[in-house]
């Protein structure tokens, strides 16, 4: 499990990080939907494990490749999104105007790309078929991840 500095994080960009998952417990206005395609079970969880993460993120802690996922994820659309983000309030509710938010974000999407990447597809942006809802469905026994 990486930490910021294995992966060449400077402490701008780690910061950037903490505010796009702290923005999820204030402007930005999650679904169940949104949070499950960023990695995370629920709404609950986004708000529960994404403070952890962002703990991790500010004790300069190790984090699995899927919470530098989740991580990204949630600043890329806290910042970008206003329907669901904070979008035009982001520089307000951060104190970080855009075009220094763009330069960092870029950065740290070049640094975790090869850390997140495999993910795709793989536990992130798709949805986890749940042992309850196969068992409903009438099937057998959830299917492995491919992880």
């Amino acid at each position: 499990m990486p930490t910021a500095e294995q992966l060449a994080l400077n402490d701008e960009e780690s910061r950037l990080l903490q505010l796009g998952l702290t923005e999820w417990c204030g402007p930005a206005r999650c679904t169940e939907e949104f949070a499950v395609a960023m990695g995370f079970d629920s709404v609950q969880d986004l708000s529960h494990r994404g403070m952890s993460i962002r703990g991790a993120l500010a004790g300069r802690e190790s984090l699995d490749p899927m919470d530098w996922a989740r991580a990204l994820l949630a600043t890329e659309l806290a910042f970008a999104s206003d329907v669901v983000g904070s979008g035009y309030e982001w520089s307000t509710s951060t104190g970080w105007p855009d075009d220094i938010t763009v330069r960092v974000l870029r950065s740290v999407q070049l640094k975790l790309i090869r850390t997140v990447g495999p993910l795709i597809g793989r536990g992130l942006g798709t949805r986890q078929v749940r042992h309850a809802e196969v068992l409903r469905a009438g099937g057998g026994p959830p299917p492995s991840p491919a992880w």
